[in-house]
């Protein structure tokens, strides 16, 4: 078995150095990216480090939720008012008369 050259042994060290620095530099980059871009920081223990959420802030993001959850339902309804539009738009006037008279007659009752 041939030994490991000595002169190589400088070169080996400086690429493990290398390597670790490189490792350090891309979590600094990676850390200060995400604060920049709003991104939350965690700690090890998964608390919130940055940004800091702050009671005005929850009842904002309160508010939003509740404002989130009244424009889907109002898309729902809107969607829904869509759908039976194009039916009555695309339909055949037979089919179309048909279904009215068939209301007609359902309202009379």
């Amino acid at each position: 078995m041939e030994s490991l050259d000595p002169n190589i042994l400088p070169y080996v060290i400086f690429g493990g150095m290398a390597l670790g620095a490189l490792g350090i530099g891309g979590w600094v980059v990676n850390t200060w990216l995400r604060i920049k871009n709003g991104y939350p920081i965690d700690g090890a223990w998964g608390q919130a480090l940055h940004p800091k959420v702050t009671t005005q802030e929850r009842e904002r993001i309160s508010l939003l939720t509740q404002e989130n959850a009244q424009l889907r339902a109002q898309l729902g309804s809107v969607t829904d008012r869509l759908e039976t539009i194009e039916r009555i738009v695309t339909d055949k006037s037979l089919r179309l008369s048909a279904e009215i008279d068939s209301l007609e007659d359902k309202r009379a009752n």
